[in-house]
């Protein structure tokens, strides 16, 4: 049985402010942009767009996630590493899972938010297969299969969350047919900003929960006593949200779905990739049957 569950936003990258020095385009008008999709100064490691690499105060502060793993017990350290697919994830999870000698499951479940594509514009990008991935990252074990799929043509905050529901529910009982029971007992999902927020709302059961995110803060989640053995949503309550006390700068850049929002739920549409326009969304959702998921939980 999964105990405790720790999720951890990836490290710092390009700052607006470090972005606009090097550049003369004016910041937009509206909170939240995302800056560093357009800045040229980084090279992608992966040559994907949008998928910039941590800073070098980034590269530090997984150093310092790591070392404050590494202060707990060994009873209470992670036991499974998850993580989203870009890189500034991965290089957030590398040195812990160096340090604990644990490899990094790649999840595009647990993958960033894009808003929703402005017509015309194309897709957005999608990191490529584990293989690929594993080929800058030794840590990564290829033989974990996404079970989620984000759309690629972005998503409203009501979908990011049904997305993350969905996930969840099917991640739950798919883990333990999946994992050995000692893999299973604490497990560590390094993501973004708004996969945090909507990870923590769906485990907890509290869509309204209000939540501001910073860079490689952590929050922790603990099963709930007394509960069904097999709940999910809800069967969790919050330990630590969102906190930076293990970072030498604490808690940064932090992010909330009201710095986006332009409505209740309605959020500005972002550009799609240039020249992804003739491009397949696919494959997108779940990559399970349903019945098969049912069949799992009921074992």
């Amino acid at each position: 049985m999964t105990e405790k569950i720790y999720i951890a936003r990836h490290g710092n990258t390009i700052s607006p402010a470090t972005f606009y020095s090097f550049t003369s385009i004016s910041l937009p008008s509206f909170a939240g942009y995302r800056l560093n999709w357009l800045n040229t100064v980084w090279t992608s490691p992966t040559g994907l767009a949008r998928d910039p690499p941590l800073t070098a105060y980034g590269e530090t502060q997984a150093e310092e996630l790591c070392q404050y793993f590494l202060s707990f017990p060994e009873d209470e350290r992670p036991t499974a590493i998850f993580s989203s697919p870009y890189y500034r994830c991965l290089q957030t999870s590398k040195p812990l899972a160096q340090a604990l000698g644990l490899p990094i499951y790649v999840e595009h479940g647990i993958a960033e938010w894009y808003s929703p594509v402005a017509p015309g514009t194309g897709l957005h990008p999608r990191p490529g297969p584990t293989e690929s991935l594993q080929t800058h990252f030794s840590e990564v074990d290829p033989g974990w299969s996404t079970i989620y799929y984000p759309t690629r043509k972005g998503e409203s905050v009501e979908e990011l969350h049904e997305r993350v529901d969905a996930f969840v529910g099917a991640f739950m009982p798919m883990l333990e047919y999946r994992l050995p029971p000692e893999r299973r007992r604490r497990l560590l999902f390094v993501t973004h900003a708004a996969t945090t927020i909507a990870l923590t709302r769906s485990f907890i059961g509290d869509r309204n929960l209000y939540l501001k995110v910073g860079c490689c803060s952590l929050t922790e989640l603990h099963k709930q006593q007394n509960v069904e053995e097999k709940k999910v949503h809800g069967a969790w309550k919050p330990v630590a949200l969102a906190h930076g006390e293990h970072l030498k700068g604490g808690s940064s850049r932090e992010w909330g779905f009201e710095d986006i929002e332009i409505a209740k739920g309605k959020v500005v549409e972002d550009p799609g990739v240039p020249g992804s326009e003739v491009e397949e969304d696919h494959p997108i959702g779940l990559q399970l049957q349903r019945p098969a998921i049912q069949a799992i939980s009921n074992l």
